[in-house]
Parts: structure tokens; C-alpha cells; sequence
């Protein structure tokens, strides 16, 4: 962040025109438990993120109105989208992206802009940035105001305030403490779908909700955003659609993209639980941990290796689709193992 003002998606040079999700604020949040001015520390750092997300916020004047990361929605609320400077095929997949795009000379520099934009949101590639809902050729990421990315801002902008608290200026902290609240709100009135009982991402352009449920949806849990109500709406669908014998499948189609059913990914998983456990929706949490780490185990046992992600409907089978083969070992699946065991111990009954 102090070098190029935001954490890039990948460590190369071409990377430079995308962000990773803004998780670091997550992480300041983390090492609040061993620095209680933490938030103060990295304030610096959390307000240099904050501004690359929201550059080109001076420009967005009306409702539809769209300039890089930020869009002025109907009502006038300010929320974010995935967004890439770069509409020329990525270098790190330049065959796959020019091939489809002489498929589609029409619209192909918006294709590779949103080809680009799934790849900064993490989730290249799912259903959730198809207008089909099936096939990536239908790819319109850039239309689409996510749940997910708008919760890690709304987390962002809620540490940026404690931070400014800390610091003594009040003032930027009840600014800040107020974006945080309109941008709360903004994610119940444009995500959150009162017929179908869960959140969705919400299409911009034809200011309307997406169709695909995924795991995006519990987002707002994970950060108390929803209000009890809704939570135990949403965790009746999660329940009842997402919950499969080896944990949460990601979305509920099977596209052949690595962010679709079969399979399940470990921060999504963790990012469940807690959410969950935010309602006290404790039977529900508890029994994805337990699928999950089964099929971690099982897995284990017959390859000697953790994976990246894991196909959690069939669970004699490792994991399917996606632009790269299933990747041996990943740190976020050892990290949410190791915390689902020790969060295995700490609920064990009292004696």
C-alpha cells in the first residue's frame, strides 16, 4: 500500500492496473487483539486503500453515473464495483481471454475489462459475473455491485474511524463512521432480497438484483450487517441450498468455473461460520465446520495433501473445472482447518 497505494492482485508488474479484495483492514482488525492501537498504527495505510477504491468519486454527479471502482446508484448512495484499468487480454491467461475475445470483436475491450475485474474480486471465475448465469462469454463484471466487496468497504471505512478515534480527530472519525453507515444501509436496500431471503449482487446498469445465489451472500453476516431477522432468513437458504456432505458448495450451478458448484472454498466456509455464529445460529455454523473438516481428513488420507478448494457434493472426488488445475496445498485451507480444530476444542462440552 505505501509503495503503489493498494495491495495488487498478484506480485508481478502487470498486476498493477487490479486490486486483491480489500482485506486489510481485516488484518488490522486482527492485530487489535496483540495492539490495541492498531487501527491507529496502519490508519495511514487503511486511508491510502480507502482512496484508491473511491478515486473518481468527485466525477460520479448522477444516479448510474460510473467512474472506475465507485457508482452513484439510483437513490443517490454511493457503492463500489470491481474494476480494472486494463481492456487488453491479461498476460497471465493472454491466449484464453484474445481467443474469446475474437469471438466477440463487438464488445472486446469491455470483455477483457471485465475478464480483468472478475480476476481482482478473486472469484475468476463464477456464474456470478455471467448475465447468462452460464457461460463466461456472457461475463459483464463491471455491471455488477457486489456484496461481498461492498461489506470489506463498510469494514474499511468502520477501522478507519476507530483509527481517526484513537488519533483524537473526531471529526474524520464521525465522517468516516457516517460512510460506513449509508454504505450499511445501501447493502440492505440494493443486495439484500426480501422474496428470496438472501443477499444478492446487484446489477447497476439494469438496476436490478443478479439471479445467482453464492456464498457472496454472507458477507453481511460476517460483519453484523443484517439485522437478526435476516439472518436467520438467510442462514434457512443456506441451510437448505448451499449445505452439501463436504461443506458449502459456492454457488448452486455447475458452470465448469473453479467459483461454482462442485465445489467449496475454505475462506467462504470460515466466513459462514462466523457469520452464523454472529446470530448465535450455533447448529448450523457447527455442522459446516464438521462436513468440512471431514472432507479435508478424507481427502488427506487418501493424497497426503491439502488442496485449494475441494468438490464438497461428490466427496470421493477431489475438485472440478477452473482456469488452472486444483492446486496441492493453499494457506487459507490450512489456516481454516487449524482454526475450525481449535474451534472444535473450544466448543466442546464442559465437564
Amino acid at each position: 500500500i505505501d509503495t503503489v497505494g493498494f495491495i495488487p492482485n498478484g506480485n508481478r508488474n502487470y498486476y498493477l492496473t487490479r486490486s486483491q479484495p480489500p482485506f486489510f483492514s481485516l488484518i488490522v482488525k486482527e492485530l487489535e487483539e496483540y495492539d490495541s492501537l492498531a487501527a491507529e498504527r496502519y490508519l495511514d495505510a487503511m486511508v491510502k486503500e480507502h482512496n484508491f477504491w473511491m478515486d473518481g468519486l468527485d466525477s460520479v454527479k448522477n444516479p448510474g453515473d460510473a467512474v472506475q471502482h465507485v457508482v452513484m446508484m439510483s437513490d443517490g448512495s454511493i457503492m463500489n464495483r470491481y474494476y480494472d484499468k486494463g481492456d487488453s487480454p491479461r498476460p497471465e491467461a493472454y491466449k484464453e481471454d484474445y481467443a474469446l475475445g475474437q469471438k466477440q470483436k463487438a464488445n472486446e475491450r469491455k470483455l477483457y475489462r471485465d475478464l480483468r475485474s472478475a480476476a481482482e474480486s478473486g472469484w475468476d471465475f463464477s456464474s456470478r459475473w455471467f448475465e447468462d448465469g452460464k457461460n463466461l462469454a456472457t461475463i459483464h463484471t463491471t455491471d455488477i455491485i457486489p456484496v461481498d466487496l461492498n461489506c470489506l468497504l463498510a469494514h474499511l471505512e468502520r477501522m478507519i474511524a476507530s483509527g481517526y478515534t484513537i488519533r483524537g480527530d473526531e471529526e474524520k472519525a464521525k465522517q468516516f463512521a457516517k460512510r460506513a453507515d449509508f454504505r450499511r444501509r445501501a447493502i440492505l436496500t440494493f443486495n439484500w432480497d426480501a422474496e428470496k431471503n438472501f443477499f444478492f449482487d446487484y446489477d447497476f446498469v439494469k438496476n436490478k438484483r443478479t439471479e445467482v445465489k453464492s456464498l457472496a451472500g454472507v458477507f453481511p453476516l460476517f460483519f453484523g450487517i443484517a439485522q437478526k431477522d435476516i439472518a436467520q432468513k438467510a442462514s434457512e437458504v443456506i441451510e437448505k441450498e448451499f449445505l452439501k456432505p463436504g461443506g458449502l458448495v459456492t454457488t448452486l450451478v455447475d458452470t465448469d468455473q473453479q467459483w461454482d458448484a462442485p465445489n467449496g472454498w475454505a475462506p467462504l466456509q470460515w466466513m459462514t461460520y462466523k457469520g452464523l455464529k454472529n446470530y448465535q445460529i450455533d447448529k448450523l455454523a457447527n455442522e459446516i465446520r464438521e462436513r468440512w473438516l471431514r472432507q479435508n481428513v478424507r481427502v488427506y488420507e487418501a493424497t497426503g495433501k491439502m488442496m485449494e478448494k475441494y468438490n464438497v457434493m461428490d466427496t470421493t472426488l477431489l475438485a472440478g473445472g477452473g482456469e488452472y488445475p486444483n492446486q496441492d496445498g493453499f494457506g487459507w485451507t490450512n489456516g481454516v482447518a487449524l482454526a475450525f480444530r481449535k474451534e472444535q476444542v473450544y466448543n466442546l462440552p464442559k465437564k
